[in-house]
């Protein structure tokens, strides 16, 4: 995970709408932010992306 996915992971988070394990309305918000490293990412890595999001390890 680079430094800017993590920040776009926050970016969505910040936006307060929707649970972060709620990956499909995450996928979808990051669409609408145009943050399609986000998008790729957690398509090809989300046991990376919920580990963050448990325990705030990269």
């Amino acid at each position: 995970m680079t430094e800017k996915i993590r920040q776009q992971i926050f970016a969505v988070r910040a936006t307060g709408r929707t649970n972060m394990f709620d990956i499909h309305v995450v996928l979808r918000i990051a669409h609408e932010m145009q943050f399609y490293e986000l998008v790729i990412f957690l398509e090809e890595h989300r046991s990376e992306y919920v580990r963050f999001i448990l325990t705030g390890e990269m």
